[in-house]
């Protein structure tokens, strides 16, 4: 080797020590490289990329069979949300509002020190945050397929609040508790917002934008997991 060639090193997997390139066995530690690389990749379900953790796709046709048949059923859901009117409250009597509800609730106890406008926000931005966070996480990782589930989550979390925001004046709404916001007052959060800011006259319209923005939203995450789907196929 030419002194002014570079030698190339490679790094242990198992004490990190440095060797030449074409050794097969660390001179410090003396395990067979091979054999701890070739157990690594067939146990870990992790990879690293650019220094960041990413998740290996699943291998096997059932991996994606499993994956057709979740996406058709969200693809029902979000065809049965969506034919239904706002002022039915169909999205919100279904059991996906039972999962949104304590996210809600909690919400409203988490934003509870910065006041009594934030505190009654803090419900409706939580059950927004959560899985937001949750399709990002997913997204952050390369999980493409999961990150479209948490963004469906999402747009089904925009649709469960257009209900309620169109409920701001009516007060017609079973809330939790048992009663309505015309028998209780100060208790209806759109109605608190909305009246705190002189808008109660927009409560029809701001729901409509979270109802478009909600279908939009699942549309979209259907798409993406129908692409995340068959590139993981084509990739095979």
């Amino acid at each position: 080797m030419s002194l002014s060639e570079p030698e190339t090193l490679q790094v242990c997997p198992k004490c990190a020590a440095l060797s030449r390139e074409g050794d097969t066995t660390c001179r410090n530690c003396g395990v067979i490289f091979a054999k701890v690389r070739a157990r690594a990749s067939a146990s870990s379900p992790v990879d690293l990329l650019d220094g960041r953790a990413t998740m290996v796709e699943p291998a096997g046709a059932g991996v994606t069979y499993a994956r057709a048949a979740f996406l058709a059923l969200l693809s029902y859901l979000t065809f049965r949300f969506l034919s239904h009117p706002i002022a039915s409250n169909y999205v919100g009597e279904s059991f996906l509002h039972l999962v949104l509800l304590p996210f809600h609730e909690a919400g409203h106890v988490l934003f509870s020190p910065f006041g009594r406008f934030l505190q009654v926000a803090g419900g409706t931005l939580m059950q927004l945050l959560v899985p937001a966070a949750v399709a990002c996480s997913f997204l952050r990782r390369r999980d493409r397929f999961a990150a479209a589930a948490g963004f469906w989550w999402l747009g089904e979390s925009l649709l469960d609040v257009a209900p309620y925001a169109d409920d701001a004046r009516a007060g017609q709404l079973m809330l939790l508790g048992g009663v309505t916001g015309s028998e209780v007052e100060d208790y209806h959060d759109w109605e608190v917002m909305l009246g705190r800011l002189n808008m109660l006259s927009w409560d029809h319209a701001l729901a409509r934008c979270f109802f478009v923005a909600g279908a939009l939203v699942m549309v979209a995450a259907l798409l993406f997991g129908v692409l995340a789907t068959w590139r993981r196929t084509a990739t095979r």
